[in-house]
């Protein structure tokens, strides 16, 4: 795994070992960061669920002015700090290790303009954290991407969902990435 443009270009990141977190393949990050690369200058960016930190840290080297982490597992936080300091992201880099329900409710405090939601797959959490984060009217104008694996289910759900507007849906092999705009 490694950072693919940017500052910290082909900077090779550590990986977590297990089946515990899996990483974004490369060509999933990169069409990704291809698909918001006009938004991604200065913005406020969260990877919630941040497993190795490869997304958050990506997306400060590609332009972002800070990236906020949020990751519950200590592995994945040990991990997290390794590719920080050789990164060399220190300045531009807020790590969390909290679980996303109550750093969302607790400690997040400023409106960030990209979210990144990659949770475990077979599990509730990308709507949960998208419900309290509206809830906390941290939404409005947000880009927010969800990745998944239940396409159909998480689809669903979005629907039931206000002051949230489908922008597209690209599919990976199993993988999903899923785009919204936060509308109000």
């Amino acid at each position: 795994m490694r950072i693919i443009a940017g500052k910290a270009r082909a900077t090779k990141l550590f990986t977590l070992e297990g089946i515990e977190t899996r990483p974004t393949l490369d060509r999933v990050k990169e069409s990704f960061f291809n698909i918001i690369q006009n938004e991604i200058t200065d913005s406020i960016f969260l990877d919630l669920f941040s497993g190795s930190g490869a997304i958050g840290l990506e997306a400060v080297s590609r332009g972002a002015k800070k990236a906020i982490l949020c990751e519950k597992s200590p592995k994945a936080i040990s991990i997290i700090k390794k590719n920080i300091e050789k990164t060399h992201f220190e300045d531009n880099i807020i790590l969390y290790e909290d679980d996303y329900e109550d750093f969302i409710l607790s400690k997040l405090k400023e409106k960030p303009d990209i979210i990144y939601i990659d949770p475990p797959y077979k599990t509730n959490y990308a709507i949960t954290a998208i419900k309290l984060l509206q809830k906390k009217k941290l939404l409005k104008q947000s880009t927010i991407i969800i990745e998944t694996d239940r396409e159909n289910e998480i689809l669903s759900e979005l629907q039931d969902l206000d002051m949230i507007e489908m922008q597209r849906n690209k599919k990976y092999g199993r993988v999903n990435l899923i785009f919204l705009k936060g509308i109000a």
